[in-house]
């Protein structure tokens, strides 16, 4: 191959990798418009610890510990992360990811844009998100060839308000009964939420540890895409090293993983690099 003809080569595959990332930028700058639509007004405005009687007591012990009296209500946050995802259902093939998030708490709804560094400049980009009740799930090498696409369903909505609910120690307030939460009680160091979104009602338990905070959150019934069909899948989440934002001790690091029959299966390991908070006006 010629030098001249090489280099138009280069040219129209730098060409082709502006396109895709303008066009999923374009999506992803859609889909926050839309979730920000589908939002609606927090009240209260701040926390009262007065909204803690009759919970089990490791939740009111995590409320006490990760928040101040008077903190006000999250309405909505972004962050960024870091991390490795692993791109195998059988074997370790973990690849390092960098990702953007926006959240807003009422109504429920998130998108992750994510870029998995497959090899020197090749990305497949990910966008994972639930918005006004619908979970998606799109990757695109280059933001331009799809590699996979599913689009709302009950089974994908449901996984995708699981992540939203799971997620919430990241922003704690969202946890709170005056924002939609229904807590039972199980033991000394677990509870029972529940999150209803629509017709999507999704369960966890969480597990508090000895300082009070989140430690995991299990869903007995995730849905996994296994061979194109959805199976129902043991989840956990685990979250650690917390530190203050803007008053509220959050994790920045944390693990996902299917729970299977011989063993966990880890698919995501990351760090919150920034996260911040608006809050209720």
């Amino acid at each position: 191959m010629s030098f001249a003809v090489a280099g138009v080569v280069v040219l129209l595959m730098t060409a082709a990798i502006l396109i895709g990332a303008n066009r999923w930028q374009s999506d992803t700058r859609g889909l926050h418009a839309r979730m920000q639509a589908a939002s609606v007004a927090v009240t209260p405005e701040a926390y009262d610890a007065g909204e803690l009687e009759g919970l089990p007591a490791p939740v009111q012990r995590y409320f006490r510990t990760v928040l101040k009296d008077g903190q006000p209500l999250i309405a909505s946050a972004s962050g960024e992360h870091t991390g490795t995802f692993n791109m195998s259902e059988t074997e370790e093939q973990w690849r390092p990811f960098t990702s953007n998030q926006r959240v807003v708490t009422r109504r429920p709804g998130f998108v992750w844009d994510a870029r998995i560094h497959m090899a020197p400049g090749m990305n497949v980009h990910v966008r994972d998100a639930y918005v006004a009740g619908e979970g998606l799930l799109t990757a695109k090498l280059f933001g331009l060839v799809t590699v996979m696409d599913q689009p709302s369903s009950p089974e994908l909505d449901q996984g995708e308000l699981i992540r939203f609910f799971a997620e919430s120690a990241w922003y704690p307030t969202a946890l709170l009964p005056s924002q939609g939460v229904a807590w039972e009680a199980v033991d000394e160091a677990h509870a029972r939420a529940t999150l209803t979104d629509g017709g999507t009602i999704v369960t966890l338990v969480f597990e508090f540890d000895a300082e009070g905070l989140i430690s995991s959150v299990r869903a007995d019934r995730r849905y996994r895409a296994v061979n194109g069909t959805q199976v129902p899948t043991p989840w956990q989440g685990r979250f650690w090293n917390y530190e203050d934002r803007d008053g509220m001790l959050v994790p920045l690091e944390g693990e996902v993983a299917w729970l299977l029959g011989d063993g966990p299966k880890p698919y995501w390991r990351g760090r919150i690099e920034r996260i911040e908070y608006e809050y209720a006006p």
